[in-house]
């Protein structure tokens, strides 16, 4: 058995040998990463239950997405003042309070006001989740990280689902039940989760905007918002073309989000490995642009907006993790920093592309939202290349034997805040290839070796 085969075994035994605290946290970031996915079942249905527009049942993307956006500023700050852990309780409380209020509201705004509340309390957990569960592990570094990478897949692919089947009952079921599970892990949380010890730097608010400045961290958290206009369009406004029931639309969207789920955490590291970050990203700009443009041009045709809307997993969930790779890999910032800039970048983008598509599809047809959604993400490559060289030269020093400062970042950065869930897969890789370049870079306590690995640029 090659030593990356033995490592990978190990990794994944030491994954579920975890205190009960890691298992709560892990629990807990199941039915975060179920968020997203969880409302597109019951879209159609709040449309004509509660006498509402699409676009206006759209602004659950919108006001959840927006605050997230913003939210994501200012995590680091709350982190490095009361640590990880109350932050993430904190989180909790929001998500509990705002998902059981909107499952308890009778229109469309009360529902939009309370997902905004969601989006804050979502920021906030998601912020400080991956660092209290590589900080309560005692499984090991690279175990704690697959647990994490587990949790990613399954609320991903099964939020879709669970929506489905709770939606068919009523629309209040996905909130309520939401409610209900995150409060199981709110108590879990504050009964078994240590406190972590507080940074010693205390993050700024105004850091994460005035990195904008650097031009490879503007150019590349552009290419996500452009990106992510594409995506959210695809997620936002598809299901109201499709004319299914919530659990049928669960099964479409469970099969999206298993697509996805798999290409973040496998099939991006393999793709990055073979083919190099930036032409990987070229490539998978351009087949989520024509999966796009087939939306836009038959969107009649339910057949063909299932099919291109389970394929768009595929190219999303690529996106998702190398997009996040490009951004940490060249900016000239620490990356809690770059997260915050980055966060709040991509998340405006996705959380007005859906409001825009239900406005384009009342002004216009159905028809233009997707094309403008292809025509974003075809601009996002090219965004993109504008840093083609940057991207190179960080690719050739994470693939350089012995001690590489891309690897040292990688790794380090699960243990900062605020963090992006992208970060365990590209932690889970440095870790992957410091054993195939023999460097030895990184001990399974997750300590880092050779030059500190803090370091900023």
């Amino acid at each position: 058995m090659s030593s990356n085969e033995t490592h990978g075994a190990t990794a994944a035994s030491s994954a579920f040998r975890q205190p009960r605290a890691v298992w709560a946290v892990a629990f807990a970031c199941v039915i975060s990463f179920m968020g997203i996915g969880l409302v597109d079942p019951i879209l159609p249905s709040l449309s004509s239950k509660l006498n509402a527009s699409p676009s206006q049942v759209e602004l659950l993307f919108t006001s959840y997405l927006v605050i997230t956006a913003v939210a994501m500023l200012f995590t680091g700050w709350v982190s490095s003042r009361i640590g990880a852990k109350y932050t993430l309780i904190a989180g909790l409380v929001l998500i509990v309070a705002f998902s059981a209020t909107a499952g308890m509201s009778g229109s469309i705004g009360q529902i939009i006001e309370f997902r905004a509340g969601w989006g804050l309390g979502n920021a906030l957990f998601i912020a400080t989740s991956l660092v209290v569960i590589v900080g309560s592990a005692s499984g090991g570094f690279a175990g704690a990280i697959v647990l994490y990478e587990t949790a990613l897949g399954v609320g991903i692919a099964c939020g879709p689902l669970l929506g489905g089947l709770l939606g068919n009952v009523t629309w209040r079921g996905p909130f309520f039940g939401v409610s209900v599970l995150m409060l199981i892990a709110l108590v879990a949380t504050v009964a078994l989760v240590e406190p972590t010890p507080r940074p010693e730097h205390r993050s700024s608010i105004s850091e994460p905007i005035k990195a904008l400045r650097h031009r490879d961290l503007a150019a590349t958290s552009v290419t996500g918002l452009l990106y992510n206009w594409g995506f959210f369009t695809i997620l936002g406004y598809a299901p109201f073309l499709m004319r299914l029931s919530p659990l049928r639309l669960g099964a479409v969207f469970c099969g999206w989000g298993v697509l996805v789920a798999v290409f973040a955490i496998f099939g991006a590291p393999r793709l990055k490995a073979r083919f190099g970050t930036a032409r990987t990203l070229y490539g998978n700009m351009a087949l989520m642009a024509v999966v796009s443009l087939v939306i836009g041009v038959f969107p009649d045709n339910r057949t063909a907006v299932i099919a291109a809307t389970i394929a768009s997993g595929i190219f999303i969930g690529n996106n998702n993790t190398l997009v996040t790779t490009a951004v940490m890999s060249i900016a000239p910032v620490p990356r809690p920093v770059a997260s915050a800039t980055y966060g709040f970048v991509r998340f405006i983008g996705g959380g007005l592309a859906p409001y825009a598509a239900g406005k384009l599809v009342e002004h216009y047809n159905t028809h233009v939202p997707f094309i403008i959604g292809a025509v974003a993400v075809a601009a996002a490559g090219v965004v993109l290349s504008t840093v083609h060289r940057a991207l190179e030269a960080a690719d050739s020093d994470e693939a350089d034997p012995g001690v590489s400062q891309q690897r040292l970042d990688a790794e380090a950065a699960v243990r900062d805040t605020p963090g992006l869930p992208e970060e365990a897969v590209l932690a889970e890789q440095a870790l992957v290839e410091d054993r195939v370049f023999g460097g030895g870079v990184v001990d399974d306590a997750g300590r880092a070796g050779g030059s500190s690995a803090a370091e900023s640029r």
